[in-house]
C-alpha cells in the first residue's frame, strides 16, 4: 500500500501543479474581474451572444460526434475484421493522420473546399454546377474539418471493444439460423456498445475544446466557445468574462465525463 502511495504521489502533485493551481486562479479571476461577484456569470449566461455561442458549439460537437464515431466504426470493422490486405492498408490510413499536424489539415481542407478549390474546380470541368459553392466559412466545413482530425480517436476505443467480442456468441447465432445483418444488430453491435461510448465520450470532450479547426474553416462565421474565450482574452480585455465561461466549460465537460465513464463502466462489466 505504501509502495504504491509513493508511486501515485509525484503524479498527483504534478496533476495537482499542472492543473489544480491553474483552474482555481481561473476560478478566482472569474469572481474577481472586473468587480467581485457573480457579474461575470450571469452576463455569459444571459447574454444571447454568448447562449448562441454555447448552443452553436453543442450543436456542432454533438453533429461531429455522431459522423466521427460512425465512421470509426465502419473503419474498425474493417481493421479488426477484415482481409489482412484490407487490415494493412485501414491501419496505414488511421497511422497517417497522427503523423499531420491541425493546422495543415485545416489548410488542406481550405484547398480543397474554397470556391476555387479542388472539389469546386473538379465539379465545374465536369459540368455538374456553373457557380463555386459555398463549402467554407460556413458550419458544414467546421464538421468536415473536425471529423477527420477526430476520427482516428473514436478508432481506438472501438477496436478494444470489437476484439473482445466473443466469437462463439457470433458462430451460436450463425449456426441458429440468424441472418449477418441480424447476427450485427442483436449480438455484434450490443457487445460493442461500450466501445461506442468511450469513443463518443472522448470525441466529444476533444469537439468542445476545438479552436484551429473552427477558426479556420469557419472563417469567424461559426464561433465556437474556445475562439470565443480567445477574443475575450487577447482582443476584446474582458479575462473576467474569459473564466467565467472556462470554468462553467470545465464544470459541463465534467459532468458529461461523470455521466459517460459511469455508463462505459456499466457496459464495461
Amino acid at each position: 500500500m505504501r509502495a504504491h502511495l509513493f508511486l501515485t504521489c509525484p503524479v498527483l502533485l504534478f496533476l495537482g501543479c499542472s492543473y489544480l493551481l491553474p483552474f482555481l486562479g481561473i476560478m478566482q479571476l472569474s469572481f474577481t474581474d472586473p468587480d467581485p461577484g457573480l457579474a461575470q456569470y450571469s452576463h455569459v449566461l444571459s447574454d444571447p451572444l454568448t447562449q448562441g455561442v454555447i448552443w452553436r458549439t453543442l450543436r456542432i460537437c454533438t453533429i461531429v460526434t455522431v459522423v466521427s464515431v460512425a465512421a470509426a466504426y465502419v473503419i474498425t470493422l474493417l481493421w479488426v475484421r477484415g482481409r489482412p490486405v484490407v487490415r494493412s492498408i485501414t491501419e496505414l490510413c488511421i497511422m497517417i493522420p497522427f503523423w499531420i499536424s491541425v493546422l495543415s489539415r485545416a489548410f488542406g481542407w481550405l484547398s480543397m473546399l474554397s470556391n476555387r478549390g479542388l472539389l469546386n474546380t473538379w465539379l465545374k470541368d465536369m459540368g455538374l454546377i456553373e457557380t463555386s459553392l459555398q463549402m467554407t466559412r460556413n458550419e458544414f466545413a467546421v464538421i468536415v474539418g473536425m471529423s477527420h482530425y477526430l476520427i482516428p480517436f473514436a478508432v481506438f476505443p472501438l477496436a478494444t471493444a470489437m476484439r473482445n467480442v466473443d466469437e462463439r456468441v457470433l458462430i451460436a447465432a450463425d449456426g441458429m439460423g440468424a441472418s449477418r445483418l441480424r447476427i450485427f444488430w442483436q449480438a455484434f453491435l450490443p457487445m460493442t456498445a461500450s466501445g461506442i461510448i468511450g469513443a463518443t465520450l472522448l470525441v466529444f470532450v476533444f469537439s468542445i475544446g476545438f479552436f484551429v479547426t473552427p477558426a479556420l474553416l469557419g472563417g469567424g462565421q461559426s464561433v465556437l466557445i474556445a475562439e470565443l474565450i480567445y477574443l475575450w482574452i487577447f482582443q476584446i480585455p474582458q479575462w473576467g468574462m474569459a473564466a467565467a465561461m472556462s470554468v462553467i466549460l470545465m464544470i459541463a465537460v465534467g459532468g458529461i465525463l461523470v455521466l459517460l465513464m459511469r455508463r462505459y463502466g456499466e457496459m464495461a462489466k
